[in-house]
C-alpha cells in the first residue's frame, strides 16, 4: 500500500510561463539586442548541461567564477551567471557586451526565476495533490535544483502539508542517487512519527534516469510522467517496459 507520494518539481508540478529561452531573450534584449530564438534555446541547453557536468550543483558552487568581468558573491548566482554568459555568447552575442552587462542581467533573471513571475503549476498539479491528501497520503517534493524552487513553490501557494521539499543544492547530493530519495522518506517518517518503507512510496517525475531509475533503485515504486505536449530526451526504446502516465491525475488510480 502506498503511504507517501513524492514529486519532482520542474516539468512535473510546475512549468515555465514562457519557455526559458524566451524569458532569457527578454532579459537579454535591452542589453545585447535581439538574439536568434533557436540558437538561444540550443545554447541554453548545452550551457546548462556543461555546468551540471563541470560543477555539479550540489557540490561545487564555490568553485565557479564567471569567465567575464562580472563577479557575484553568492555561489548559486555565480553558477547561474556562467550558464547565462555561455548561453548568450553561444547564441551569437558579442562577448565584450555580455561581460559588460552580465552583472545587470543575472540578478534580473535570478529574481524572476525565484517566483511565480517565471513559473506556474500545471493544471493537474494542485487538484492531484489535493485528492492525494484527502486520501490520507503523505506528499513531498524531491528536486534537483537550488533553493529558489522552494521560493517558487511558496509563491505559487503549494499547500503547507506538502513537506519536506528536498533540494539537491541543500543536500549536496542529487537524483538519481538513492540517498536523496531515502532522506526524503526518513524525514517524512520523522514528521509523522511512523516508519515508512521505500516500497510504500511512489515517486513521480519526468526524467528517466534521475526520477524513474533513481527511485526504483532506492526501492520505491516509480512512474514516469510523459505529457503529450512536452519534449523529452529519452527514446521510446529506453522507455520500453517503464511505467508511464500522461497526466498527474492518473496517479490517483495508481494509489487507489
Amino acid at each position: 500500500m502506498i503511504r507517501l507520494v513524492t514529486f519532482d518539481a520542474l516539468h512535473t508540478l510546475i512549468t515555465p510561463r514562457l519557455p526559458i529561452h524566451v524569458q532569457y531573450s527578454q532579459a537579454f534584449k535591452p542589453h545585447l539586442g535581439e538574439l536568434d530564438p533557436g540558437k538561444l534555446k540550443s545554447a541554453f541547453k548545452v550551457s546548462l548541461k556543461q555546468l551540471q557536468n563541470e560543477y555539479p550543483a550540489y557540490a561545487n558552487y564555490e568553485g565557479v567564477s564567471t569567465s567575464g568581468k562580472a563577479q557575484f558573491n553568492d555561489p548559486v548566482e555565480r553558477w547561474w551567471g556562467e550558464v547565462v554568459r555561455r548561453s548568450a555568447i553561444g547564441a551569437g552575442a558579442q562577448q565584450e557586451l555580455v561581460d559588460k552587462h552580465l552583472s545587470t542581467i543575472v540578478p534580473t533573471l535570478m529574481n524572476q526565476f525565484s517566483s511565480r513571475a517565471a513559473y506556474k503549476f500545471f493544471d493537474d498539479a494542485l487538484p492531484t495533490i489535493t485528492r492525494l491528501h484527502e486520501k490520507g497520503l503523505h506528499i513531498a517534493v524531491i528536486s534537483n535544483s537550488d533553493s529558489r524552487i522552494r521560493s517558487v513553490l511558496k509563491d505559487l501557494e503549494l499547500p503547507a502539508y506538502v513537506q519536506p521539499i528536498v533540494l539537491s543544492d541543500e543536500e549536496r547530493i542529487e537524483k538519481p542517487s538513492q540517498e536523496i530519495f531515502l532522506r526524503a522518506i526518513q524525514r517524512v517518517s520523522s514528521l509523522i512519527n511512523s516508519s515508512i518503507q521505500p516500497q510504500e512510496c511512489l515517486h513521480v517525475g519526468d526524467e528517466l534516469p534521475s526520477d524513474y531509475h533513481g527511485a526504483m533503485n532506492a526501492g520505491m515504486q516509480a512512474v514516469l510522467l510523459r505529457r503529450v505536449e512536452e519534449e523529452y530526451d529519452s527514446t521510446p526504446d529506453e522507455e520500453r517496459g517503464v511505467r508511464t502516465v500522461k497526466t498527474l491525475s492518473e496517479i490517483l488510480a495508481e494509489v487507489a
